[in-house]
This record gives structure tokens, sequence and C-alpha cells, in this order.
């Protein structure tokens, strides 16, 4: 399971770099990150697992800049400010999703991040 998303006070652990995989090897369906060319099963898994951590926390962290433009995208301090339905159409998301998701980014925007244990503000 990913780590909780740090507080702003707190400092981020760095998972493990995800190296850019050459185009020709990107292309090759069976080749992710060269895990198939490990062949010693504890290896395969701590690599394996130090990608899973990766994923996640990028994941994570790219939910926080989603929510946070969701949230300047819908500040009624905007001209072209946007609904939750116009941010929900362009992101495809539901509109509640969407309204949750600016709601998320305006707590990001405050530091207001207490009590939550994720990214995922549902």
């Amino acid at each position: 399971m990913a780590e909780p998303t740090p507080r702003r006070n707190e400092p981020r652990l760095r998972p493990a770099p995800l190296i850019f995989e050459p185009a020709e090897a990107a292309a090759d369906p069976e080749h992710f990150f060269d895990l198939e060319s490990i062949e010693d099963p504890r290896a395969l898994l701590a690599r394996a697992t130090e990608l899973t951590q990766a994923f996640r926390a990028a994941a994570d962290r790219a939910v926080e800049f989603q929510a946070v433009a969701a949230a300047q995208l819908a500040d009624p301090r905007r001209f072209d400010r946007l609904t939750p339905a116009d941010i929900a159409e362009q992101a495809e998301w539901t509109e509640d999703y969407a309204k949750k998701m600016v709601e998320f980014g305006r707590d990001l925007m405050q530091g207001n991040t207490e009590g939550r244990t994720s990214a995922d503000p549902v």
C-alpha cells in the first residue's frame, strides 16, 4: 500500500528513480523497466516493489497537481473560471468528483491537509 501523502511541513519520501526507457525498449511489449531480465526472484520482487512504490507516489503527486489546477480553474475571482461541470468534462471526471477535487485543491493551497491519508480526495 502506498504511504500517506506527507503534510507540507514533512519531507517527502523519495521513491526509487523511474529511469526512462529507450524508445526501442519501450516499443517491445515484453520489456518493462528491464524487469524481464532479472532472474533472481528476490531481486525481481525488490525492484518490482520499488517501481510500484514509485508509481504510486507519482500518481499521488499528480492527483495533488490536478486538484490544485481544478481549484484554480474554479476560483470565483477568475473572470474565466470554470464550473465543476466544465472541469469534469475537461478532465473526464464526474461532476461530483470534480467538486471534491476543487475542494481538495483549495485545502492543499491553504495547507489544510489534516487527517488526509492519501492524495485521493474521495
